[in-house]
């Protein structure tokens, strides 16, 4: 079986259902974390491959596209977790780009192949993303603006690598008795 035959199906599954419980505004960024070498069963950092984010790349594309979103893939430690986005998406958000071009060795394969199948891709250091998708316990909350919120699908693993989704919310303060107008 191939790349494409084991876990396209499952992340296609995993995006119809985080479809089905977040309603995206256009334009919104999505962070992207993703272990290849987790999918395959290995230590993150290990053992990963570019046919492993080939796989994973065009449902994630297919899916921005769809709901008109923007992704930024994280990149590994050896980058400081910086993200691959499209230069246009960082000039909107007014994300300054960074020197550095990912590779599979310092970047990560997903963010490397990502990088390289963009229209325009930069990297930046940061983004406050509006949700995400953690494939193989890679850390991404420090890219998700507060409040996070959990979002549970059947679907825990993506190969062997725990999947992680999240969206976010404005935040709550005061309650019931709280004053927002003097009167």
């Amino acid at each position: 079986m191939d790349a494409h035959t084991m876990w396209q199906p499952q992340l296609e599954q995993l995006l119809s259902e985080f479809a089905t419980q977040v309603t995206f505004t256009p334009g919104q960024i999505i962070v992207i974390g993703c272990s290849t070498s987790e999918i395959v069963g290995k230590r993150i950092g290990s053992a990963g491959g570019l046919e492993v984010a080939e796989s994973l790349f065009e449902p994630l594309q297919a899916f921005a596209s769809k709901h008109e979103i923007h992704l930024a893939f994280q990149g590994c430690e050896h980058i400081n977790r910086a993200l691959t986005m499209e230069r246009q998406t960082a000039h909107t958000y007014g994300i300054e780009p960074v020197n550095v071009i990912p590779v599979q060795k310092a970047g990560g394969s997903m963010s490397a192949y990502a990088y390289t199948h963009f229209n325009d891709p930069v990297v930046v250091e940061q983004v406050k993303a509006h949700g995400g998708i953690d494939i193989g316990q890679t850390l991404i909350g420090m890219h998700i603006k507060p409040v996070a919120v959990p979002i549970r699908t059947s679907v825990k693993q993506i190969g062997e690598a725990v999947v992680t989704l999240a969206t976010t919310r404005p935040k709550l303060i005061g309650g019931e008795r709280a004053v927002y107008k003097i009167k």
